[in-house]
């Protein structure tokens, strides 16, 4: 009798998943053309599966190890079972491999049922409580129907009864990983993510690369929308990349609004795509909803608008305000979704065709393009924190080796301290250093987060015609924020700079021998890892070797590196200020606290503003260029002491 059915049950499965898949392709190509390299992309998937995926899921080395026995299980345990059961291919070494392969598999679903016998709260429940079931019955009925084949069983075992029972477990099991493939339900992820892989929107991510900057419009294309009104405004491999979403959660745990209680889950923003994808409401979800918000409320289709002001939409318009835009969820993400870009997508929407940005965001917005910075204070005052400094002007000399860009904190007060510090550091190392003055226009970072493109485009291209009237060999900034777009975002409309953040530079003369320094004789110092300069550009060491040039012997907090907290002032969130059950940087400084520092260690001018604001107890926050600076001043003494001794 199985000789009969399992070739048919294979085939319809096939059939049907085929089915499915064209289904599928279908909905993504309801979105927008995007360019990918077709037969390029398919070849390079399984490496980014082996390798990059598996780099991302092996930080939890326990699930890791589960997903490769279940994972590379089920594969090897599907071809192998199209061969022996569905071509009916004779073979003993086929036969005892497959039977390999669903042992293998049976291993891994065993830790996938414990780990959703009580699953944590990051995890979706609802269809995903099934799975392990599932993999049971695929990975039990396959292996006993295949032991006649391997000899170990005679043909014909247990009868008709038996064989019809295990004939129902087959269909079971091939309905979920084959059928649920591409019909939906948790092994859809299997399918999308393969092919997300493949053409992913960032394929620089790949192969150990990085790619964190925003993608520009092209505001000359009329055609073009102004970001993404509905769902169908995505680009067709967005929404395959919402599709790939596995619900683990992993990016919920590390969202900074969502542990706020602002109206914010990456997971569930992804799911709400989802659900346009395919049209209907977010009833069916089963994870955990936006702070404030019950699941239910939400749903739409793929032409019907994301955001609305008063009915049933896929998403509020404060769940998109609420992102900081610090890439934790995208750092985190098994499946490489790309969250942040989504989000400013349809925030571009929001902005420019609509001028909704809340609360101060309108304001800030005007300010730029009546004064060329956000806090809208007079152009021609840029400079007047330095007026005893006697800086050196770019437009006087036409060369330097270092232009030092000064960002808008030479608008702030407590900020000018940084650039005073960072200004005694360069001339203590006897720097050739110049700075633009009042020339200089904001980068254009906020506006960008904010989703006002045209407002950024035109500040861009105006730093850039500025910028190709001088010579320089190098940029360097306090200001992480700044130093990402000149470095990443201003590339694509043709400025192309060797940028560095100021703790690289600083560590780089102090590995020159440079720098004359006194050691650090103060009390404990933790490290905050600013957003942009983290997980936006990987530089994480060399804020901590500055530090350890001065003696500094760093102590880290829980959540440090590429896993650090976000301070909250990233994406414009302070200017849209959406509230929630508690502060982000409330939250940050209490991780600070804990570590029993004296000093926090900053490298960025909102991650000082944001920190400096926390209310009640509190750690000394310190620039690392101040602290730097500091010991320039104790390094003659520091050496007369050294001399006595000797």
């Amino acid at each position: 009798m199985l000789d009969v059915v399992l070739p048919i049950l294979i085939f319809a499965a096939l059939a049907l998943a085929l089915a499915g898949a064209l289904r599928r392709i279908g909905l993504w190509r309801q979105g927008r053309a995007a360019p990918v390299q077709l037969l390029a992309g398919l070849a390079a998937m399984p490496r980014r599966y082996l390798v990059d995926l598996h780099h991302v899921v092996a930080r939890d080395k326990v699930f890791a190890n589960t997903h490769v026995a279940t994972g590379g299980g089920f594969v090897l345990a599907a071809l192998l079972l199209i061969a022996v059961h569905g071509f009916g291919l004779e073979s003993r070494v086929l036969a005892w491999a497959l039977l390999a392969a669903t042992a293998v598999m049976f291993v891994g679903a065993l830790r996938v049922a414990a780990r959703r016998k009580d699953p944590p709260a990051r995890l979706s429940r609802g269809p995903w409580m099934r799975l392990p079931k599932s993999l049971f019955a695929f990975s039990v009925s396959v292996f006993l129907v295949t032991l006649p084949a391997a000899g170990v069983l005679p043909a014909g075992f247990g009868g008709w009864a038996l064989a019809a029972v295990l004939a129902l477990v087959v269909a079971w099991g091939l309905g979920e990983m084959f059928f649920g493939m591409t019909w939906g339900g948790p092994m859809k992820h299997a399918f999308a993510g393969a092919l997300h892989l493949a053409f992913h929107r960032r394929p620089e991510r790949f192969g150990g690369g990085r790619s964190t900057g925003l993608k520009p419009l092209d505001l000359n294309d009329a055609s073009a929308p102004l970001g993404v009104g509905k769902p169908v405004d995505f680009t067709w491999n967005q929404l395959l990349g919402f599709d790939a979403c596995v619900q683990c959660g992993r990016c919920e745990a590390m969202c900074p609004a969502f542990a706020a209680g602002q109206p914010l889950n990456p997971k569930k923003l992804i799911q709400d795509m989802v659900v346009g994808l395919a049209g209907g409401t977010d009833a069916a979800y089963a994870g955990s909803p936006y702070p404030g918000m019950p699941v239910g409320e939400h749903g739409g289709d793929v032409h019907s608008p994301i955001v609305l002001r008063e009915g049933r939409a896929l998403v509020d318009a404060d769940t998109l305000w609420s992102c900081t835009t610090c890439r934790a969820c995208v750092e985190e993400c098994p499946m490489m979704i790309e969250h942040v870009d989504a989000i400013v997508d349809m925030r571009r929407h929001l902005t420019m065709e609509h001028g909704n940005t809340p609360n101060k965001g309108g304001e800030v917005l005007e300010n730029l393009a009546a004064t060329d910075n956000p806090g809208g204070f007079d152009p021609a005052s840029r400079m007047n924190w330095a007026a005893d400094l006697d800086l050196p002007l770019i437009s006087a000399r036409g060369s330097a080796e270092v232009l030092l860009w000064l960002g808008d904190g030479a608008f702030d007060m407590r900020n000018q301290r940084t650039l005073r510090a960072l200004v005694k550091v360069l001339r203590a190392a006897k720097v050739d250093f110049a700075v633009l003055g009042n020339d200089e226009l904001d980068s254009g970072d906020v506006a960008r987060r904010l989703g006002d493109e045209a407002t950024f485009q035109s500040l861009a291209a105006r730093n850039i015609a500025t910028l190709a009237q001088y010579r320089f060999e190098h940029i360097v900034t306090c200001d992480p924020h700044s130093f990402h777009v000149l470095k990443n975002e201003y590339p694509a409309l043709g400025g192309h700079y060797d940028v560095s953040h100021h703790s690289t530079y600083i560590s780089q003369l102090m590995a020159a021998g440079r720098l004359a320094l006194g050691q650090w004789s103060g009390g404990k110092v933790t490290y905050h890892d600013p957003c942009y300069l983290g997980r936006y550009n990987g530089e994480y060491e060399a804020p901590r070797n500055a530090l350890k040039g001065i003696g500094i012997k760093v102590v880290e907090m829980e959540r440090s590196g590429f896993r650090s907290r976000c301070c909250g002032g990233g994406g414009g969130a302070p200017i849209t200020d959406i509230p929630g059950k508690q502060r982000i940087p409330d939250m940050r400084m209490a991780e600070i606290n804990a570590t029993g520092a004296d000093i926090v260690a900053v490298g960025c001018p909102q991650c000082t503003a944001m920190l400096e604001g926390v209310v009640g107890e509190r750690a000394e926050v310190l620039d690392i260029a101040e602290l730097v600076a500091a010991q320039l001043a104790a390094a003659p003494a520091q050496r007369v002491k050294e001399e006595v001794t000797a």
